[in-house]
């Protein structure tokens, strides 16, 4: 008998809930070599960032043909390049019934999430085919906002500090090397020298705000810019970073 099991401990292992920051790849067509030299190029401008992360293959905006859709090349190309394919989103039938034969997970689309909610919100209608009479809404719990996470200390480099919930103010520096994640807006009063990934659950309306930029890579709601990128604008200067039309834009903070 081991050790674990003279401890008391009975149960192998415990399902609980967890938030993961995830990076989705947005799929327009598949062409294998195109696909290749396009992840060359992108891991090229932040490798670090890249480096054994998971990933989910989004096909919302999928335009190609289903035959030429091939995971098993799209799971191999990324393991050569250090990149781990988890699970795919969106999609038609065929297409999800292609990615699970590769065995990958199967999440919902923004288009089915749609679909979903207007399903639930459609009135039944009664045996006579007259829809039921509206009734006076039940009164509805107010909720609270989810509390900011604050940091008062500098976030040093090989650290990772994660507000899965709200936003994240940090009172201090955040270091080169440094990871700071939030579902909501993150703010630095200081300089922000790693890598700041505000949004994380998709929240497109997030902010990143600093009194210094020095980044080495923003991201908001999975869209993001490396600090080649970020040069070009409000570089060590106090700004506001969002997102607009796909694309993150830089504000000096004196002229948001």
């Amino acid at each position: 008998m081991t050790d674990t099991a003279t401890s008391g401990v009975n149960q192998v292992f415990q399902l609980k809930s967890a938030s993961v920051s995830m990076t989705a790849l947005e799929l327009h067509y598949f062409d294998n070599d195109d696909f290749e030299a396009t992840l060359r190029d992108k891991i090229s401008q932040a490798p670090g960032f890249f480096k054994d992360i998971p990933i989910i293959v989004s096909l919302d905006k999928y335009e190609g043909l289903d035959s030429e859709l091939d995971f098993f090349k799209i799971i191999g190309t990324c393991r050569r390049h250090n990149i781990h394919v988890v699970g795919v989103r969106g999609g038609n039938d065929d297409q999800r019934r292609l990615a699970r034969g590769a065995a990958l997970a199967l999440l919902p689309g923004n288009s089915q999430r749609d679909r979903a909610h207007e399903q639930i919100r459609e009135p039944e209608s009664t045996a006579t085919g007259e829809t039921p009479e509206a009734t006076e809404p039940a009164a509805t719990n107010t909720t609270e906002p989810s509390p900011a996470r604050v940091i008062n200390q500098p976030v040093r480099s090989g650290q990772q500090v994660y507000a899965p919930d709200g936003d994240l103010i940090i009172l201090a520096p955040v270091q080169a090397g440094a990871e700071v994640l939030a579902a909501g807006n993150i703010h630095v009063y200081g300089p922000l020298r790693g890598r700041a990934l505000a949004g994380i659950h998709g929240a497109e309306s997030a902010r990143v705000f600093c009194q210094s930029l020095e980044a080495e890579l923003v991201s908001i709601a999975g869209h993001y810019k490396i600090s080649e990128d970020l040069q070009d604008n409000g570089w060590k200067s106090a700004v506001q970073i969002q997102l607009r039309d796909d694309l993150l834009v830089v504000t000096p903070l004196d002229k948001a």
